[in-house]
């Protein structure tokens, strides 16, 4: 198969929700068909209980939500996916938002029952910042869930995007009946059978068919149906390809993801609808998926994802041409050629060596500590780089101090290899060293996710002193000498890792205040790759 044929049936995409919506579950219903896995797992439960597929942290494992971003690769339909698994949990939204930028379009999954979220609200506007095609699976139909038309207003509204529904549910909870197919004007029935497993009979009966419907779902709901098909024959937006490219207009599907109905139907029409991989901005204009040489970003560094191989992984998508092992490619923030060492594709943490990938696709590479989040590899004898991804100012703050001094070998190689992901952002006082750090973070659940990691991976126990402050600011311009700025009492000065100096700041009053008391200096809420 030619270079274009493997691109075209590429499709990468994000799963994005607020907690518990029902992403990973609706997640593995996928690797389900794509023949993955045999057995759905059950994403809660008691220990003893499967785990989902794509929770291959043990913290995620016994705490049952996602912590980190975990990448999945199957075939269906004629069509290689990758699947961005995000985490839902807000404490974790860094990881998500740097995930969005490697995916070409994204799924939002939205409780029937409770709606639009805050979660969901700032992933979205990462996606509208991006102009990524989004579409939306409305889930858990097989509980109570609120009135669809105002489902579909709130989402209008408070993400400011328009709707299209594809599919209509008929009912909810214990009166759900099914989804009304508006494309094929048929009725499609629910059955509570399926769940783990993707055998089951699919039953069809055209809304024409007065008779055989009303006797399917009842004469109450085939009248209720009627009703609302026509005002949102007269209401709704009519389905757009050009304005779902541009994530201004959101196909909405109906289902539940744990009784696995509504799943394939969403799947089969989403992969109809979404792009293969589009050409992408670089510093010297746009790279072509197709006609340019080998080029890839790194979006994600994890460490340990298994324990037996003590290893460091740099997640890379790929933006376009062919990747074949053992290719010499250019570093370009290193400014040297090399090589990508044990290429691998993942299914969560189960890995397997690659002889060769494409634009679309996800590979790992393995890191001896070279890159870094943001970093483009390009073809041996080019020189461009993609946009950078950004660093989001941490709003928790505490100082770390290692509980065992004999292992400040292993409290220093752990604290910095998970800075290095991108999960944390570790600081130096100008007189303490790597002894004693203050560690930041966008979510508190952070902090318990360091110490699992540090005990867990690297037999290292610490002890966390939480500290007041709240704001932080780079320092961009001076004018003077940094230990002679002005500040407040609630200020103090550190300097990341990369040597850079900055400020903490316990109020937000205070970071206006010492920009008064200092002309000349510059202070900058992020910091640059």
């Amino acid at each position: 198969m030619s270079i274009e044929k493997e691109i075209q049936k590429r499709r990468t995409f994000a799963i994005i929700s607020h907690p518990d919506a029902g992403k990973t579950t609706l997640t593995e219903k996928f690797l389900l068909y794509g023949g993955q896995i045999n057995l759905a797992g059950s994403v809660k439960g008691k220990a003893t209980a499967r785990h989902a597929v794509s929770d291959w942290m043990q913290i995620e494992k016994e705490r049952g939500i996602s912590v980190t971003s975990s990448v999945l690769q199957f075939e269906y339909g004629g069509f290689c996916i990758n699947i961005l698994d995000t985490p839902g949990h807000q404490d974790f939204s860094e990881d998500t938002y740097r995930t969005l930028m490697a995916a070409d379009s994204a799924v939002m999954v939205i409780d029937g029952a409770r709606g639009v979220e805050p979660q969901t609200r700032k992933l979205f506007k990462v996606c509208g910042r991006q102009g990524i095609p989004i579409f939306t699976f409305i889930n858990k139909l097989d509980r109570d869930a609120r009135d669809t038309f105002e489902l579909l207003d709130e989402i209008e509204q408070e993400l400011g995007i328009r709707t299209c529904p594809i599919n209509w549910p008929i009912g909810s909870g214990k009166s759900f009946k099914g989804v009304y197919d508006r494309e094929t004007k048929e009725i499609v029935e629910f059955r509570d059978t399926m769940k783990g497993t993707k055998e089951g009979e699919e039953t069809r009966i055209s809304i024409e068919d007065e008779e055989a419907a009303k006797e399917q779902i009842g004469e109450e709901a085939y009248a209720l149906l009627n009703d609302e098909i026509e005002l949102l024959d007269g209401a709704s937006d009519e389905f757009d390809q050009e304005k779902v490219d541009h994530g201004k207009l959101s196909p909405v599907f109906f289902g539940s993801a744990l009784t696995n109905f509504g799943v394939e139907i969403f799947l089969k029409h989403f992969l109809k609808m979404t792009a293969p991989p589009l050409p992408r901005k670089a510093d010297i204009g746009i790279i072509d998926p197709v006609k340019s040489g080998f080029s890839a970003f790194v979006f994600k560094i994890q460490a340990n994802m298994n324990k037996a191989h003590r290893d460091r992984i740099a997640f890379m998508r790929i933006c376009s041409g062919k990747f074949e092992a053992g290719m010499t490619v250019y570093h370009v923030q290193e400014g040297k050629d090399v090589r990508l060492i044990q290429p691998q594709q993942m299914m969560a943490d189960e890995r397997h060596v690659v002889d060769q990938a494409y634009a679309g696709d996800i590979i790992g590479v393995f890191d001896p500590g070279v890159y870094a989040i943001g970093d483009t590899i390009c073809a041996s004898g080019s020189n461009f780089r993609y946009a950078g991804i950004p660093t989001f100012a941490p709003e928790h703050f505490a100082r770390v101090r290692q509980a065992d001094t004999m292992k400040r070998k292993q409290f220093v190689k752990g604290i910095t290899q998970i800075a290095q992901e991108g999960a944390i952002q570790i600081f130096q006082e100008e007189n303490y060293g790597m002894e004693e750090i203050i560690v930041g973070v966008v979510g508190v659940l952070q902090f318990e996710v360091l110490e699992y990691r540090l005990n867990n991976e690297y037999n290292v126990e610490i002890a966390l002193e939480k500290l007041p402050y709240e704001h932080i600011r780079w320092i961009k311009e001076c004018g003077t000498e940094i230990e002679s700025i002005k500040g407040t009492s609630d200020m103090k000065r550190l300097k990341d890792m990369k040597g850079r100096p900055l400020l903490l700041f316990v109020n937000a009053w205070s970071i206006g205040m010492t920009l008064d008391r200092n002309p000349g200096l510059v202070l900058e809420e992020f910091s640059e790759n």
